[in-house]
């Protein structure tokens, strides 16, 4: 496996620059190349905590766990790398991480090299993080990897019966902390026992202060706001019936989950006549428009806090279900598309009654009419989502506890 794998991984990297046409694939590959000169600003004898993301979600996983460290060892120097540049882009300058960079590819060669320059005396991945070149490098020089908010389902290649070269990988890790008891048990069956049910920390993520926005709040004034974050254009086809129909007193806020600017200028021509972008704009002319579109990246989050409903994106097409938990976690009612059964806390947060799943553009059409007209029922399911999130805090906490000790 581990030969084939790094042949396709090889190959990867001599086929992806010649076909890279898209801003995101260009940053990809321009990213890889500054890795190594970026490596040189860590001190040489600095001890380093390394945590790993897949992209910008995965970095608000484990973001608490990283802050966490960082108070109670602030000696270190603690490092992030992302695997997208959606991720990278939007976090590369937050003020947690002494650096922040991309993961290098994984070569043999490149992640030994890593592993050398880096030298890190804690390695943190998360969620889904599978790396087996990289893994098997850690392993080799005994830096102890732990899985950070791990999520497993029955349908991973861990558990199929040709799954055991796979395996091995999850016995390099020191320790996993995982997010729910099902992935606890699916890990006990193929004979992990260094795992423990730890929770999800978006939970405690979500669940922190933010600081306020003004513009939002000049936007939004004495109307209600309706805020669609992360969408996509399947999201946004069965929500310009429901804003044509917006009242007078309401206002929505869409944030496109992708900023390019042929699909932004097919969204506004959608869009009622006196809609604007923030890009474009200034607060006293966004004031009174009925559609504000978010073309920026790294606000949305702070924006729920000005909602009285929230869509999210992700889940009316193949792409994945977005972060409903922070939406959730300001105490408003979410609405979410179909395609949501990968994401336990959407089920979860279905059937406790604060989610609603929406298939057609007259379905989101009828429930959007239906919260906004009704306050009393609007106030319960986000007061439902509220205490949802509460309830399931505690998360870091319980990985600080082993990881602390470990250093």
């Amino acid at each position: 496996m581990r030969f084939f794998y790094s042949f396709v991984i090889l190959a990867a990297r001599c086929v992806v620059p010649l076909v890279a046409r898209s801003t995101k694939a260009k940053a990809f590959l321009q990213g890889r190349k500054e890795v190594w000169k970026q490596l040189e600003s860590i001190p040489k004898n600095a001890k380093v905590v390394w945590m790993h993301c897949a992209s910008l979600g995965e970095y608000e996983q484990g973001l608490p766990v990283l802050e966490g460290l960082k108070a109670f060892n602030p000696d270190y120097f603690y490092l992030v790398t992302f695997f997208s540049p959606s991720g990278y882009e939007v976090r590369s300058t937050h003020g947690v991480a002494d650096l922040a960079t991309y993961l290098p590819w994984d070569t043999k060669k490149e992640v030994q090299r890593f592993v050398s320059r880096v030298n890190p005396k804690m390695a943190l991945f998360v969620k889904y993080e599978f790396w087996p070149n990289m893994i098997a490098a850690l392993h080799n020089t005994q830096v102890p990897l732990y899985l950070i908010a791990g999520q497993f389902r029955a349908q991973q290649v861990f558990f199929k019966p040709w799954g055991s070269s796979y395996r091995k990988l999850l016995k390099g890790f020191k320790y996993l902390f995982v997010q729910n008891e099902q992935s606890l048990k699916l890990l006990q069956q193929i004979g992990i026992t260094h795992a423990s049910v730890s929770g999800d920390t978006r939970y405690d993520r979500v669940g922190a202060s933010k600081a306020p926005l003004p513009f939002m709040e000049t936007f939004v004034g004495n109307r209600k706001c309706i805020v669609a974050g992360s969408t996509w254009p399947e999201d946004e086809a069965v929500l310009f019936n429901a804003i044509a129909q917006t009242p007078d007193n309401w206002c929505w806020l869409i944030a496109p989950h992708e900023m390019n600017e042929e699909k932004l200028n097919k969204l506004m021509a959608k869009l009622p006549k006196a809609s604007l972008r923030y890009s474009q704009t200034n607060e006293l002319e966004r004031k009174d428009c009925p559609v504000l579109v978010l073309d920026t990246v790294g606000m949305l989050s702070r924006c729920y806090a000005y909602g009285a409903i929230a869509y999210v994106g992700g889940g009316m097409g193949t792409s994945g279900l977005h972060n409903i938990l922070e939406p959730a976690a300001e105490g408003i009612p979410v609405i979410i598309g179909k395609n949501y059964h990968k994401f336990p806390e959407a089920k979860a947060l279905i059937d406790f009654g604060g989610v609603i799943s929406i298939s057609t553009a007259d379905d989101c059409n009828k429930k959007i009419i239906e919260l906004t007209q009704n306050d009393t029922l609007r106030a319960e399911r986000g007061n439902l989502n509220a205490a949802f999130v509460s309830e399931n805090q505690g998360a870091t906490e319980k990985t600080l506890i082993v990881l602390n000790q470990a250093l």
